[in-house]
């Protein structure tokens, strides 16, 4: 499945979004146990073109060659004071255990401090994902807590470990 090219991060991009459908629909299986029942419409182009564009949310994308291999997505992005985001991300089944998710998270916090200004990054896990709060503690996300039934996942309300991680403690600026 790998090509010779290296694997890069970028942000997303308009012409992203049928790469990002098969990307989806190749990992449904292996991202069951983590995400949400996504309607039917969730699986096509212009569903995936509408969230690339909605100025509310900022997505990157992991990229071997032509294929979309992950995506980390920074919602819930909130200004002022606050300066916090809510981070979600996944890899491919086929791209697992490379260090790949870390490398991610690590670029979507430097630009969410650098670009965005933002003071922390907060992300929530299933319990049973271990191997994600492995990645959230390799790039200095502390567990802050344990919240009941917190997101409805894979059909159910489900417990979750929350994690954040401060980018820095200077005071909010002006960036975007």
């Amino acid at each position: 499945m790998a090509s010779d090219s290296p694997i890069l991060i970028r942000p997303a991009a308009p012409g992203d979004a049928q790469q990002v459908v098969e990307a989806l629909l190749r990992n449904r299986d292996h991202m069951r146990p983590w995400g949400p029942i996504r309607p039917a419409d969730f699986f096509t182009a212009q569903a995936q073109a509408h969230r690339i564009a909605d100025p509310s949310v900022r997505i990157w994308h992991l990229r071997d060659g032509d294929l979309v291999v992950g995506q980390a997505v920074l919602s819930t992005i909130v200004l002022g004071p606050f300066r916090s985001a809510s981070l979600g991300y996944w890899v491919d089944a086929g791209y697992t255990g490379r260090g790949l998710a870390t490398r991610l998270v690590e670029e979507v916090c430097r630009a969410a401090r650098d670009d965005l200004g933002l003071h922390r990054v907060e992300a929530a896990t299933v319990l049973a994902n271990v191997a994600s709060q492995r990645v959230l503690r390799k790039c200095g996300f502390e567990m802050i807590g344990t919240a009941p039934d917190y997101l409805h996942i894979d059909g159910a309300w489900r417990d979750h470990h929350l994690f954040q991680r401060i980018l820095h403690n200077g005071p909010p600026n002006t960036a975007p």
